[in-house]
């Protein structure tokens, strides 16, 4: 499965950049968001309550930031544990960019799950994912409080597919 998109915030680049690895702002603008904490330089630890339908499992997972160019980008990548749901993974690719009127963040990223997740069907996983995406950075902005316009999504980079799936 892949998501992505673009959003310009209206707030400058190194502000975004902060809010992006502030975990009392990530807690609260990340859906069922029960626990994340800093565990080394580029690690996190997180504890999140997923509404899948009737089923609303917890996801413990942890997510490692790679190729990091402060205020620039980097490579998000995380994996979540789902008990008998099963495990779900995924990484994106974050970038940053002076916009007129802000920063413009573009977001292209893959995902995957198995067990009981992938039982419940794609296309519903699919479309919550991407809702979340968007209520994830607008409500990002919301904490800033810097306004968030959602423009087109990039198309996905064959290299990131790639890298992802191997």
């Amino acid at each position: 499965m892949d998501f992505g998109g673009r959003y310009l915030f209206g707030a400058r680049r190194g502000d975004v950049w902060g809010a992006l690895n502030d975990t009392d702002i990530l807690r609260a603008v990340i859906p069922g968001c029960e626990y994340i904490a800093w565990t080394g330089p580029h690690t996190l630890d997180l504890s999140i309550r997923v509404h899948l339908g009737l089923v609303r499992p917890v996801f413990a997972g942890d997510l490692t930031l790679s190729n990091v160019r402060p205020a620039e980008s980097y490579t998000l990548a995380g994996r979540g544990r789902g008990g008998v749901l099963g495990l779900a993974q995924g990484a994106a690719d974050i970038t940053l960019a002076d916009a007129e009127g802000g920063t413009l963040l573009v977001f292209a990223a893959a995902g995957k799950a198995d067990g009981g997740v992938m039982r419940l069907g794609r296309a519903l996983i699919g479309r919550s994912a991407q809702r979340v995406i968007d209520g994830f950075f607008e409500s990002i902005g919301r904490e800033m409080g810097a306004g968030v316009t959602a423009l087109s999504p990039p198309e996905p980079s064959a290299d990131f597919d790639q890298t992802f799936k191997n």
